[in-house]
């Protein structure tokens, strides 16, 4: 095998890669996750991908008297959705990456 030969190669890999990552990053938008706060006061739904698809506030919370903790337990169910959407996402990142002949250690641009 010639050094065009092998650098062709090269470059067909790297296009099924990529190819193999575009698809794994669309399957991330379909993947869903909920993210809770205050016991299950405030719930939000989203994607593995980050995008928000809901946010549930339990009716007791709808008192002027209750603002400041509403808006504190948003933001925790916003914070638990994230976190619960990155775990999501490296799990399938992972699970598509691990039969590429990638190097130790070797991070893959994702988001």
């Amino acid at each position: 095998m010639d050094m065009n030969e092998l650098f062709k190669a090269a470059q067909e890999a790297a296009q099924n890669i990529q190819n193999q990552m575009s698809d794994a990053q669309a399957g991330l938008d379909k993947i869903e996750v909920e993210g809770v706060a205050g016991g299950g006061l405030v719930r939000v739904r989203a994607t593995a991908k980050g995008r928000i698809l809901g946010v549930t506030l339990d009716d007791s919370l709808m008192q002027p008297s209750e603002k400041q903790m509403l808006e504190d337990l948003i933001a925790a169910a916003f914070n638990d959705a994230r976190t619960k959407a990155d775990a999501a996402g490296n799990a399938e990142m992972s699970r598509m990456t691990s039969g590429l002949p990638l190097p130790p250690g070797f991070k893959l641009p994702f988001g």
